[in-house]
């Protein structure tokens, strides 16, 4: 390939300005990085091309562990967020999560303006045709009008953009999402460039214009008060925007014969979508088809923002022609004489098999190139966003020829999401739970910050607002902690209070943090009773009532996690050939040269690796003198 002379030379070059350029070039500008965002539509900065809202089960631990290093995710839709919510609240404090729906519009217009006032960071709209690339390592890019940019490390974060084709009905057309066209050029130079590349699928649902809603056969749904801001920065504060409902209805039995009688005319049913979908979050004519049992299906009626008629109905996402979407959202209680004012659709896209990268998200085929968001197989804003931080860090890492920064699993969700990625791959979109993580007890998301915030700190992307907050929510609770271990209690003080409450009473005196352990004792009646306690924010009881409560199930889970340290200091040499160890099999031997584990523990995740096949290769390390460092055998 030909390179002429650079137009203009960056430290960093992010291609797209979706949830995941956004945060790699935040990151990378805020690291002192000269940053370049090239993207094909500056208008559509920050675009929700699918369902207003940010957070849920996982997505929301990724989006303030986003903000406990230093992004912008959270604060974003702190800002511009019209209804909050804690799901879960009834369960253990694992999976409690937080999810708030946004003004998309005012979302867009925050993000874009957040992006031009950025020192270091620069924007150009444009189309990257091709990357060039000098002795396997990246040296800049080239859009399709021919100017080609220089730099040090380039991230590609251009969500459904890579060969986008869009379904509507039988009738298809090249577009990145509706309204902006695909980059078909970069994704044929990603192949061209050696890249095993896969195809998935994902879609979204109608718009429906909310004047023509008859919300009174509908259940109303509003959010929570005291208002569950996302930012650490935030807590305490109250929303600046007004807070309005979101309505629930039901799909009926009309609805699903209308889409049965359809599945002809389904890209879905007739072979013309061929590419894996989000098996989590199905199209509604897949659930139709794949519980026919289910008479009805839920349907959240979800306002786009303060000053549109435009409503997302979450729920029936498809790719069905649109006047069978018509006559589907017509047989919807409240929705009977509802207009749609954009169809819904379903679009295919190309993406790069994640187990080609590093923990760093830098590619191994090209030094300085990085991947992240939907371009690894992910789907979700909140998973985009956290790659998009993470390969922003390091790629502006990179360039400063610094030492590179990765999460492990027992730190972050974020870490789970990369190693799950970088380890593992996948066949299907991939979205993150909570289920997915080990240590899912430590990794809660109010104590994303005493995780993270340091190390965000430590790489200069946490401000000193942010620090101060931080520092001083944290020796809150160390204050608590020391009261609640000194603070002693008679039987005659609190034993009144315990047989009122139905529990059993003490015989002697106690340390507070003693009776503080029941389960069943509710903290808040403690706090009522005890003058000392009611001087700390809610925040802080919180935190220490849930390590107090959950201690010897956290302690385990620390256990745990020692254990899982051992295993990933036992590194593993790069140039280490996998043919030459004797009793692996072929399947393995290939697994592990395509994948390189970095250390026996990462091999041990990799699916299909046995115990054996790890006690072979520590035998053949031993024999060639360069034993890992830890236990001979982590197995067992």
């Amino acid at each position: 390939m030909t390179i002429g002379k650079f137009l203009e030379t960056f430290d960093v070059i992010v291609i797209g300005a979706g949830h995941a350029g956004i945060e790699a070039s935040l990151a990378s500008a805020r690291l002192g990085c000269k940053t370049l965002v090239l993207t094909i539509n500056l208008e559509r900065i920050g675009a929700m091309s699918c369902n207003p809202s940010i957070g849920g089960i996982g997505k929301g631990h990724l989006v303030k562990e986003i903000d406990a290093l230093g992004g912008e995710m959270a604060l974003a839709i702190d800002e511009t967020g019209i209804q909050f919510r804690r799901l879960n609240t009834r369960k253990g404090p694992a999976v409690r999560a937080t999810r708030a729906q946004a003004d998309r519009f005012r979302y867009q217009e925050r993000m874009k303006r957040v992006l031009e006032r950025e020192p270091n960071l620069y924007l150009r709209q444009a189309s990257v045709s091709a990357l060039l690339v000098k002795d396997k390592r990246i040296i800049g890019v080239r859009t399709r009008t021919g100017e080609e940019y220089g730099a040090k490390a380039v991230v590609i974060a251009t969500g459904t953009f890579l060969h986008g084709l869009i379904h509507i009905g039988l009738e298809s057309f090249p577009a990145g999402r509706l309204g902006d066209p695909p980059s078909n050029r970069l994704a044929e130079n990603l192949k061209e460039l050696g890249f095993n590349i896969g195809r998935f699928k994902t879609g979204t649902c109608p718009r429906l214009d909310g004047r023509t809603i008859d919300y009174s056969k509908c259940e109303i749904q509003w959010g929570d008060y005291p208002v569950p801001l996302f930012s650490f920065k935030n807590r305490g504060k109250r929303p600046p925007l007004p807070q309005v409902p979101c309505f629930v209805t039901y799909t009926t039995p009309e609805t699903h014969e209308i889409i049965r009688k359809a599945l002809d005319r389904s890209p879905l049913f007739t072979g013309k979508i061929k590419a894996r979908g989000v098996r989590y979050c199905p199209s509604i004519e897949d659930k139709i088809f794949r519980f026919p049992d289910r008479e009805r299906h839920q349907i959240f009626l979800e306002p786009e923002g303060l000053d549109t008629v435009e409503v997302y109905p979450n729920g029936i996402s498809n790719s069905l022609p649109l006047d069978v979407q018509i006559e589907m959202v017509r047989s919807i209680p409240g929705l009977e004489k509802a207009v749609i004012l954009r169809p819904g659709y379903g679009i295919e896209y190309d993406f790069v098999y994640p187990d080609q990268l590093k923990h760093t998200l830098e590619t191994r085929l090209i030094e300085g190139l990085f991947l992240a968001g939907q371009i690894n197989g992910t789907t979700g804003y909140e998973e985009a966003g956290a790659q998009g931080l993470i390969a922003g860090i390091n790629a502006g890492l990179k360039a400063k020829e610094m030492e590179p920064f990765i999460l492990d699993r027992s730190q972050a969700y974020i870490g789970v999401l990369i190693d799950d990625l970088v380890t593992k791959g996948t066949d299907e979109p991939y979205r993150m739970f909570t289920s997915r993580a080990e240590y899912r007890l430590i990794l809660r998301e109010d104590n994303a910050d005493l995780r993270l915030t340091e190390l965000g700190r430590k790489l200069g992307l946490v401000d000193d607002e942010r620090w101060e907050i931080f520092v001083n929510r944290k020796t809150k609770i160390e204050e608590l902690f020391r009261l609640i271990k000194e603070l002693k209690v008679t039987p005659s003080f609190i034993n009144p209070f315990l047989e009122r409450e139905g529990l059993t009473p003490i015989r002697e005196t106690q340390r507070l943090i003693d009776i503080l352990k029941r389960p069943e004792l509710e903290w808040r009646k403690v706090v009522d009773l005890i003058e000392e306690l009611r001087k700390f924010p809610e925040d802080v009881l919180e935190e220490v009532e849930t390590e107090v409560k959950y201690s010897g199930y956290i302690e385990r889970q620390e256990r745990e996690i020692e254990r899982f340290k051992k295993w990933e200091t036992m590194k593993l040499p790069e140039d280490l050939d996998y043919y030459e160890i004797p009793g692996l099999s072929n399947e393995i031997r290939e697994k592990l040269t395509r994948i390189r584990p970095q250390s026996i523990g990462q091999a041990l995740r990799i699916p299909g690796v046995t115990p054996s096949a790890i006690s072979a290769i520590q035998i053949y390390l031993k024999k060639r003198g360069n034993r890992s460092e830890g236990e001979d055998s982590p197995i067992g």
